[in-house]
């Protein structure tokens, strides 16, 4: 039975991602320090739920604390580490930069050094479309230039981008990071649009829409990214530097690759609203705002490099995305 570590377990990606792999026969390690960035019952219900497999085990601990990785990478020795852990947020993190300096940076780096004392056969990390920042020339694609980051959070990690190479240069380390695009679905975070516009919709409240609607993401649900990050688990980075096309994200000095893993098109976010409104079966209350600092008006990621890799396209469509979520939701709060 491969051994798989999460950091981020009781995340709302990291508890998707520990089911999946379960699922497919993994025994999964689940690393979560169970912040109150965010109602921790949800965490704790997430958790709980992934300790009903006997082939889950839970450590709550912080990655920042040092030798927390060290020790239990040297003791469980996983097959495979994917990543997760972070301090997310856009907007947060003009509130509050120092933990994500915390989380995002001197985690990551303890789990760099914890990695290369202990090796394992694949690493995986997450980062994010936020990276791409000013760029205006879309679908985003791996091997744009992505050098104008306009929030903290995309700053840091864009840094663990640049991290995870040197180690994957100097160690030989096979690190592949995704950048995600707009994660959505149940057991979501209760920060995100999807979770704040349902819960105000169906509570007859006003919703915040910002930069006056005109925005536009590529929605993924959350099936569509697990399935994503679980196949790129064995499109391990080669060491020879060999492409495998020329749009092809591998260093050509490390074991090293940055794959998109979004839906592959866009939605104006007016229609984004429009799935929730019919899922919930009433109309929202809008209430037109400027664009927030750090914002980005749009996100589209070019999917060909995940396509060619594991062969998966994601094909959830927003309305039945969203009509999933919506009913979870119902079910999780009984409204």
């Amino acid at each position: 039975m491969p051994k798989a570590l999460i950091t981020g377990s009781a995340g709302f990606i990291g508890y998707h991602l520990a089911q999946d792999l379960l699922a497919h026969g993994y025994e999964v390690i689940g690393l979560d320090a169970m912040t109150d960035y965010y109602d921790v019952r949800l965490k704790e219900r997430r958790q709980a739920m992934l300790l009903q497999s006997p082939a889950f085990r839970a450590v709550n601990r912080r990655i920042e604390e040092d030798g927390v990785l060290h020790d239990l990478i040297a003791t469980e020795r996983p097959d495979v580490i994917v990543h997760l852990a972070a301090q997310a947020g856009v907007r947060y993190s003009i509130e509050a930069p120092r933990s994500y300096v915390d989380s995002n940076l001197i985690g990551t780096f303890n789990l760099l050094e914890a990695v290369r004392a202990n090796p394992c056969a694949h690493l995986l990390m997450a980062s994010t479309s936020s990276v791409y920042g000013a760029n205006t020339e879309m679908p985003y694609a791996e091997t744009d230039k992505a050098d104008t980051q306009m929030s903290f959070y995309a700053a840091t990690k864009k840094a663990n981008e640049a991290m995870a190479h040197s180690y994957a240069h100097l160690y030989g380390m096979p690190i592949t990071m995704f950048r995600f695009f707009t994660v959505y679905g149940p057991w979501g975070r209760p920060d995100m649009a999807h979770f704040k516009f349902t819960r105000a919709i169906l509570a007859g409240e006003p919703i915040d829409i910002y930069n006056h609607g005109v925005m536009q993401r590529d929605f993924t649900y959350i099936d569509d990214l697990v399935n994503g990050i679980r196949l790129l688990i064995n499109a391990v980075p080669p060491k020879d530097g060999k492409a495998r096309s020329d749009h092809d994200s591998l260093s050509p000095v490390a074991p090293f690759r940055i794959v998109n893993i979004g839906n592959g098109e866009t939605v104006q976010l007016g229609d984004f609203i429009a799935a929730i409104e019919a899922a919930c079966g009433r109309e929202a209350i809008r209430n037109l705002m400027p664009m927030q600092p750090g914002d980005v008006p749009a996100t589209w990621a070019n999917n060909r490099l995940l396509v060619d890799l594991t062969g998966y396209t994601p094909t959830t469509s927003v309305q039945d995305g969203i009509a999933n979520f919506v009913a979870w939701f119902r079910d999780y709060y009984s409204v």
